[in-house]
């Protein structure tokens, strides 16, 4: 799955802060370079965090532009400057924040001023060491993994993998350390929600620091989400029972978990633009049509997006998937996959009798075994 990148390296530096009203914002910006006229354009990301929606938009006039308005929290914003490569990222809040663009390398924009863009600078210039052994790392073993690859020399490629993950670990320990040690920046915040959606998750460590944060953080919307991420990932752990849900199938028909249910029932995340789902349907349609008579159910949970219901209708009936189908055509906000903690698919879930969550994420012949294990009862 993607979304827009929450840490962009925008290397701030702290800059002497004069208040405004508690509940007003300034952006006062210079960019040297820019012709009178030129636009400079603030972007928000939408809730679904694949797209960026114009806020306000405001000229350039002797290489100065600026911003005024209110917001109710910090959120991350944007920086679009007309026909300038590339976009400064910085926390909107309250208060004065300047900023100074660099035409030729945004990247290298200074951002201050407010509390939470110095705690975004400090970030940003403690993690560029990292993150440059991370571009270094792949550069100099890209064409070594290539050959690898090719060769099929397995051992080498193994090693390559082992060696970025070491130093990605690095990353995500600093993520760790930050988060803890900041308990007041809005970007600790940001860190514990991306963190969710690494491959292993670390919740105890995640649960810890949230307690551990000021109030006023945990109050924003990704703090809140954060809260509601805990939430679900112990409830749709292993041993128990699983998080009831409904939604419409293709003819609109509402349908709910609780009445899907059979003496196992496989609760399946996929969708039509998901071509490993796809090349894995071949799989459980055989695997339905087994153990179906015997009391398999299945029931399918579409991830696809809003307007493209007949995309996933068509998959449906070229895959031949005959068990039920819902979906609320959310994509990745879909309530559903949130519920169940669902970060990447396709994504299974294997309910007992009672509804009881006894395993995850089963393939091939473990699967098949784990059924007739549950059907054998």
């Amino acid at each position: 799955m993607k979304k827009i990148l929450l840490f962009a390296l925008t290397a701030g530096l702290a800059i002497s802060c004069n208040k405004l009203a508690d509940d007003a914002f300034k952006i006062t910006g210079t960019i040297d370079g820019v012709e009178n006229g030129k636009t400079v354009i603030l972007e928000v990301s939408d809730e679904a965090g694949t797209t960026l929606i114009p806020v306000d938009t405001v000229v350039v006039k002797d290489g100065k532009f600026e911003f005024t308005g209110k917001t109710l929290e910090p959120s991350l914003h944007f920086l679009q400057v007309q026909d300038v490569q590339g976009k400064v990222i910085f926390v909107l809040e309250n208060g004065e924040i300047n900023v100074k663009i660099y035409k030729d390398s945004v990247n290298k924009s200074v951002i201050g001023g407010s509390f939470n863009n110095e705690q975004f600078a400090n970030y940003n210039k403690e993690q560029t060491f990292i993150q440059n052994k991370i571009n270094a790392y792949r550069t100099a073993n890209m064409e070594k993994m290539q050959l690898a690859s090719t060769n099929k020399d397995t051992v080498t490629m193994n090693s390559l993998r082992d060696g970025f993950i070491k130093i990605q670990n690095e990353l995500t320990a600093f993520n760790y350390v930050f988060a803890d040690k900041n308990p007041k920046a809005f970007i600790s915040v940001l860190m514990l929600e991306n963190l969710f959606y690494q491959q292993d998750v670390d919740i105890n460590k995640i649960n810890k620091i949230y307690t551990s944060l000021d109030e006023t953080v945990k109050n924003t919307k990704p703090g809140k989400k954060i809260k509601e991420l805990i939430s679900n990932f112990s409830a749709a752990e292993v041993g128990n029972i699983a998080p009831e849900f409904s939604a419409p199938d293709p003819s609109g028909k509402i349908v709910s978990l609780k009445e899907s249910l059979g003496k196992v029932t496989i609760i399946d995340f996929w969708a039509s633009w998901c071509k490993p789902c796809r090349l894995e349907n071949p799989n459980v349609v055989a695997l339905y049509n087994t153990f179906h008579s015997k009391g398999l159910n299945i029931i399918g949970i579409s991830l696809d997006k809003e307007g493209e219901g007949i995309n996933w209708k068509q998959a449906i009936e070229v895959d031949k998937l005959t068990w039920t189908q819902v979906s609320n055509l959310q994509y990745w906000n879909d309530p559903i996959a949130k519920k169940y903690n669902v970060k990447g698919i396709p994504a299974t879930f294997i309910l007992d009798a009672s509804g009881k969550i006894v395993a995850k994420d089963l393939r091939g012949e473990e699967l098949i075994a784990k059924i007739q294990e549950l059907l054998s009862k």
